[in-house]
């Protein structure tokens, strides 16, 4: 992609949507960041891109960034994104990620951008078979899940009523970070593994719990698929090449198409670090599958897409910008 769109990014100060505009802007694109901030400050921008605080579900507002700054396609990051709290509260995340995004779907009709939309592997729940393909059935366990199918559902349909170029992106397990140390994934509560471990690694924070160390994978605990952040963003502008040039996408898995197991992570944490992660083993986890693993062949064939950075590389890249 080089300098050949205008792209609006929907949750551009979040952890995946402030690599996606960094990527893009190297790479030639301009971009417009709408955010709103209730997820955190706003991380280091490019100087160029422009940032408006505000909903996306704002339509007014958004017909007017669209309008004003000829925005050819729309990456849509903003949402809600805690498993377990959407189970304990799930009103917010039906209505931030479902509602919200059916209001701004229908300004998108309007006026004719391609949508190219951060879906989830939470889409298709507890799996029958691995590695998961765009094919496996989509039985959401959590109405985080649930809320994004109800999203590439109306993505499906709008296409079909409206011609709505789209895709939807099912990541696996986003992590890492810029290389230049700038960007950071930085959630509160923070529950993803790397960072956690990575903070406990340099006692920032206490020992980890690892729930569950008697599955039936190699080493007893469970398997992931971590994709660098950068990976992701590089997918994204891939997917917007695509749909630009008159191709359908659809959903289209994300990942690394191998897995990494939970004490390989801490392993490779302690390398990093340069001394042990401390934690102790606790019990499974109501809901936690032992092996959740990309089938990533459709983004390749798809996207010409597949991904660069190995599991050391995303630790390295997230403890610098941790240092």
């Amino acid at each position: 992609m080089t300098g050949q769109s205008s792209i609006l990014v929907t949750g551009g100060a979040g952890f995946v949507g402030s690599h996606f505009v960094h990527h893009a802007h190297e790479t030639g694109s301009k971009v417009v960041v709408l955010d709103d901030l209730s997820g955190g400050p706003l991380p280091p921008l490019p100087r160029d891109v422009v940032f408006v605080r505000g909903d996306f579900a704002d339509s007014a507002l958004v017909r007017s960034i669209l309008r004003t700054h000829e925005i050819t396609a729309i990456t849509h990051f903003a949402g809600k994104i805690q498993v377990g709290e959407s189970v304990a509260d799930p009103a917010p995340y039906f209505h931030t990620n479902l509602v919200k995004t059916l209001t701004l779907l229908d300004v998108v009709v309007d006026e004719g951008p391609i949508f190219v939309f951060s879906s989830t592997a939470a889409v298709y729940g507890a799996p029958v078979s691995i590695p998961i393909h765009e094919s496996a059935a989509l039985a959401p366990v959590s109405p985080y899940g649930m809320s994004k199918l109800g999203v590439e559902h109306a993505l499906a349909s709008y296409g079909q009523a409206h011609g709505l170029r789209w895709a939807a992106l099912r990541y696996f397990n986003a992590a890492g970070a810029h290389p230049n140390g700038r960007l950071r994934e930085s959630h509160e509560p923070e529950t993803h593994l790397i960072p956690l471990a990575l903070d406990a690694g340099t006692g920032r924070r206490p020992g980890l719990t690892v729930f569950g160390t008697d599955y039936s994978t190699p080493d007893g605990t469970c398997v992931r698929d971590y994709v660098h952040v950068c990976d992701l963003a590089a997918a994204h502008l891939a997917a917007i090449d695509v749909l630009a040039a008159g191709r359908p996408v659809g959903a289209v898995n994300l990942g690394s198409g191998t897995g990494a197991s939970v004490r390989e992570v801490l392993e490779s944490c302690a390398r990093v670090v340069g001394r042990p992660v401390p934690h102790q083993a606790g019990p499974r986890r109501d809901g936690d599958p032992p092996v959740l693993l990309a089938g990533i062949a459709r983004a390749a064939e798809l996207l010409g897409w597949t991904p660069k950075s190995s599991l050391l590389t995303i630790i390295e890249d997230a403890f610098r910008s941790r240092a």
